[in-house]
């Protein structure tokens, strides 16, 4: 018996070409599967359709073609079939990535390089934990929820108006010339003016937005961002094994020329109150150690630049951590969606983190050292590294970026010394570049701060790595002849690449939503302060005759983060609590003085007026005099002293 004769079809998609062999009474929808085998698995399949055209208006779901066999179309030996279909679409800018990383194993015995990987054990590859570039998103306008900021500024126009020139104008009032007609937002002669060094997101976006989708050629169109990626992808139309298996042109990173981010994703971050730096600050005062706290508020339109978004902090959190003279070591945060809970409850997000690098310059007038400045560096590669991690855990959420997200509004602030020997705040943001480097692991932090080492495809023991592919990585500076050239940046190259400077400042009128901060701080048993009954119990003036300013005296942000953690008042109630906290209704106010939460809450404080006793030292066990009292008394003044002078003096 003669075997059937196979048919070779070829077929073309948005992501590669491919062949396939077939009988001419095999049924279309038998394909499926070898089609989906030649596919990136984020295809959905009900979506596949098929057509002889490209974007043919003929073309037909593959599903629909049950029982229709590829000898009734006419399909002859060669002929080229196009395909379309659509991706599975992930919300919000996150993909659909599981939690736990799967791992695979791998034998090779070779390597890009050419040197031989050791065969005494299969090594593990971690997938990467974000999805490949390729995976874009459908339509993403229709699919994505941003912000509602974010939304408001694309609605307004964003034209910078201009007066009438007296000079050069030569209409009338109603007229407008080249002399007076608005400017773009993304003007550089108004920027030049302004002295503003960097374009605000969306005045960035209606720049490429502008050069990538014009409305006279009629073309379709197409999101103007797209977020870098120096990673291998892990789904290549090529067909060949995955790396480091093999590898392609399409496949492997491009090489990464370093330069100066042109726009900023926040303009200005804006501190509501002094009091927030001066609590930071006087934990330095007290330990002489650094401190970090992570800043909580909301994301406002700034007016001074055009289409501006500056971050307004409205408080403080100091999570559980270790600090020397030198540094901060970050302990597990284990309550961070509690608190992260809480700020929601009074319309609140986390916006970025603040941490001191202060030491006294010894002139007993209060001075510090001047270690930050442009002949040294404003933030380090390993500061750097730490903000490009943050950042990357909180993307912006953007509908005009093929791939839902668009970089960060996370900001990093530091408290340092000037060139006056004051402190002052400086605010910065990773650029895009340093995140996805560091995403990556192309580069890492140096022992000088103001370079940042290219890693090597080496592990730290001098094995080959299974994990890493290191692109060429350059960057462009001024040489002494004033020109422009290309350097290599390995082994390392200058941390300025990497970041962007914001401004801050103080409002002119305190506009504070919380109007106390008496309560004691989180995490500062170290220095005497702890957050106890006794303490919510003077806030709240449990006993008083006027509950209602009780009431008023919880708007604490580190108050509502305590009464959190205790568990007395219900859902409703909280929400309650947070709302009086931070809109000083009266009407609020009386509502939940008259919950059984409330009642509750101030029943617990009354019977617990006394300080529950301290656990017995192991020194007291056996004892009989009043010496215990005497000692618990003595340790008690200790613990209260300050310990600047001893410190900072030494």
């Amino acid at each position: 018996m003669v075997p059937p004769k196979k048919t070779l079809l070829r077929f073309e998609s948005k992501d590669g070409q491919f062949r396939l062999e077939v009988s001419p009474s095999d049924q279309f929808t038998s394909l499926l599967s070898p089609i989906l085998d030649k596919l990136p698995k984020s295809v959905d399949s009900t979506t596949i359709t098929l057509s002889n055209r490209p974007f043919g208006s003929d073309a037909r779901l593959l599903s629909s073609l049950e029982g229709v066999t590829i000898e009734r179309v006419g399909l002859k030996h060669g002929e080229k079939i196009f395909l379309s279909y659509s991706d599975q679409a992930p919300l919000n800018g996150h993909g659909n990535v599981p939690k736990t990383i799967a791992t695979q194993p791998h034998n090779s015995s070779n390597r890009l390089n050419g040197l031989p990987i050791l065969p005494s054990e299969d090594v593990i590859i971690t997938e990467a934990p974000l999805t490949s570039p390729t995976t874009t998103i459908k339509n993403p306008w229709e699919v994505i929820q941003q912000s509602s900021l974010d939304d408001r500024l694309d609605k307004l126009d964003g034209k910078i108006p201009r007066l009438r020139d007296q000079k050069m104008c030569r209409h009338g009032p109603k007229g407008m010339c080249d002399y007076c007609m608005p400017l773009e937002p993304y003007s550089p002669e108004y920027l030049a003016e302004k002295k503003i060094k960097h374009l605000s997101f969306h005045s960035y976006l209606r720049k490429i937005n502008s050069a990538t989708n014009k409305p006279e050629l009629k073309s379709s169109y197409m999101p103007p961002l797209s977020e870098p990626y120096y990673r291998v992808k892990r789904e290549c139309p090529s067909g060949h094994p995955q790396w480091p298996e093999g590898i392609c042109t399409k496949c492997q990173p491009s090489a990464i020329t370093l330069q100066a981010q042109p726009f900023r994703m926040v303009d200005h971050v804006e501190f509501s109150s002094p009091a927030l730096i001066n609590s930071l600050l006087d934990y330095w005062r007290k330990s002489g150690s650094q401190r970090l706290g992570f800043l909580y508020g909301r994301y406002t339109e700034y007016t001074e630049v055009p289409l501006g978004v500056k971050a307004v902090v409205e408080a403080i959190y100091e999570p559980p951590q270790m600090d020397d003279a030198d540094g901060v070591t970050l302990h597990e945060w284990e309550n961070e969606s509690e608190v992260d809970e809480v700020a929601r409850l009074c319309g609140m997000q986390k916006v970025g983190v603040i941490f001191t690098d202060l030491l006294d310059a010894g002139a007993s007038d209060g001075s510090v050292v001047c270690k930050r400045h442009i002949d040294s560096y404003f933030l380090s590669s390993l500061e750097i590294a730490f903000s490009a991690r943050l950042q990357a855990q909180n993307p912006k959420p953007t509908k005009w970026s093929d791939t839902g997200r668009f970089g960060s509004n996370f900001v990093t602030c530091v408290l340092s010394g000037d060139e006056d020997g004051g402190i002052a705040i400086s605010a910065f943001q990773a650029s895009n570049s340093a995140v996805e480097m560091i995403r990556a692991d192309i580069v890492e932090p140096s022992a000088d701060p103001s370079v940042m080492l290219v890693r090597g495809e080496e592990e730290d023991d001098g094995s080959p790595s299974r994990t890493r592919y290191i692109p060429e990585v350059f960057y462009r500076r001024i040489n002494e002849y004033g020109a422009s050239v290309q350097e290599n940046a390995k082994p390392s190259f200058p941390v300025e690449y990497l970041l962007v400077t914001l401004t801050h400042g103080f409002p002119t009128e305190s506009t504070a939503i919380f109007n106390t901060s008496d309560f004691p701080i989180e995490n500062r048993e170290v220095i005497g302060e702890s957050q106890e009954f006794t303490s919510v119990a003077k806030q709240l003036g449990v006993g008083g005759k006027n509950p209602e300013k009780g009431v008023r005296s919880a708007s604490d942000f580190h108050l509502l983060c305590f009464l959190h953690k205790l568990s007395i008042l219900s859902k409703e109630e909280e929400a309650l609590l947070c709302r009086v906290a931070t809109t000083h209704d009266l009407a609020d106010g009386f509502q939940l003085l008259n919950t059984p939460g409330w009642a509750t809450l101030l029943a617990i404080l009354q019977e617990s007026g006394e300080r529950p006793p301290k656990r017995p030292s192991p020194l007291s066990y056996g004892a009989t005099d009043g010496s215990i009292a005497d000692d618990e008394q003595l340790a008690k003044r200790f613990k209260g002293a300050s310990l600047r002078d001893s410190i900072l003096h030494r």
